[in-house]
């Protein structure tokens, strides 16, 4: 006999990230995974070259520097940092750590694909709560929760859809939440919102909370998305237990240098996102004009709905610009279009008009 899967694995749905590549295109324009276009800051760039000669060692194990990094920068106790391979390794630590047989996790329904994938991968279930007009609801939240749930993963803002709550909800549903639930805030677009009325990361606020797990990327705002750096701030028991799993080497020496680096380019983090968010706007502008209806958008992209989302996709495609067809999240109507340049993104807008008309 052959090796046999434990039950569920063969039943998980792979993870469909963006398309990268447009049938007969050499060079397609890739709208379609939520990546900083201005690419990563100057000296993240040069500390990932300098890092190049150690390559033949072995990472630091505690990623010492980036977790001094972001303690000092955040005002965080280092101690009560993890890091991974992006966030997507943290859900997977959290899953195999909180999660077992007959166990749940929940999430909205248009939650995080990877959320589902680190749940069954523990031999768990995931519940997906309604999300009334794409936006998280406390409420079915909550009603979601039983006796057997042990996490609630909600990204804040969200993604696919970009939508985003209010501070005080997310307060509101962790004090809804037994104390038994861990509570997952994933804030991989965080930057993307900062500035927006009643918005938090929640990273200070969950200081003093025993079952708040708050998780950031360098992928998205930082442009470090090939780098796979992901850290996580909790209570120190959360923290230690995670540790126990953790893959000892799973951020490489480039990448926490090139990490440490961004941190230190408030500048450069500032200007992406404010050219990202007058290109949201730009893309929703369009969109409007075009009758088509866009989600409220606090992240890097924007969401829209056409009547024909798949040829839409396609004639998109055939132009070389790629987007994210939405039908895997049971969204089969609508297109999640990243912010380009500037460039770009006109010509996406010129493209969808062409189309559309």
């Amino acid at each position: 006999m052959s090796p046999i899967p434990k039950a569920g694995i063969l039943d998980i749905a792979h993870y469909v990230p963006g398309r990268s590549k447009a049938e007969g295109i050499e060079r397609p324009l890739k709208l379609s995974a939520n990546e900083n276009p201005f690419g990563c800051s100057p000296a993240a760039r040069a500390a990932f070259l300098a890092a190049s000669s150690d390559i033949h060692l072995y990472p630091d194990s505690r990623t010492s520097l980036l977790r001094t990094a972001l303690a000092d920068k955040f005002d965080l106790e280092p101690e009560r940092l993890v890091f991974g391979a992006g966030s997507d390794e943290i859900f997977a630590m959290a899953a195999q750590v909180y999660l077992g047989a007959g166990d749940n996790a929940v999430q909205p329904k248009y939650g995080f694909a990877a959320w589902a994938i680190a749940v069954r991968a523990a031999g768990a279930g995931i519940k997906s709560a309604p999300e009334p007009d794409f936006v998280v609801d406390v409420d079915t939240i909550l009603a979601a929760v039983d006796e057997r749930t042990r996490i609630v993963f909600i990204a804040n803002p969200a993604n696919p859809t970009g939508t985003w709550l209010p501070f005080s909800e997310i307060e509101r549903l962790h004090a809804g939440l037994p104390q038994r639930v861990l509570l997952v805030l994933d804030g991989a677009y965080a930057e993307c919102a900062f500035g927006i009325e009643d918005y938090s990361d929640g990273l200070h606020w969950s200081r003093d909370k025993e079952n708040v797990l708050v998780t950031r990327t360098f992928s998205k705002a930082h442009g470090l998305a090939s780098l796979r750096v992901g850290w996580a701030y909790g209570p120190a028991h959360v923290i230690a237990a995670l540790d126990r799993i953790r893959l000892p080497f799973s951020i490489s020496r480039a990448g926490e240098a090139a990490a440490v680096a961004s941190l230190g380019d408030d500048a450069f983090v500032a200007e992406s996102v404010r050219a990202m968010a007058e290109g949201r706007q730009q893309l929703e502008a369009a969109c409007r004009d075009l009758g088509v209806r866009t989600l409220p958008s606090a992240a890097n992209f924007v969401t829209a709905r056409f009547g024909n989302a798949s040829a839409i996709d396609q004639g998109l495609a055939s132009r070389g610009i790629l987007v994210r067809h939405l039908a895997n999240y049971g969204m089969p109507d609508w297109l999640r279009i990243s912010v380009g340049l500037p460039d770009e993104t006109l010509r996406a807008i010129t493209a969808l008009g062409e189309i559309c008309r």
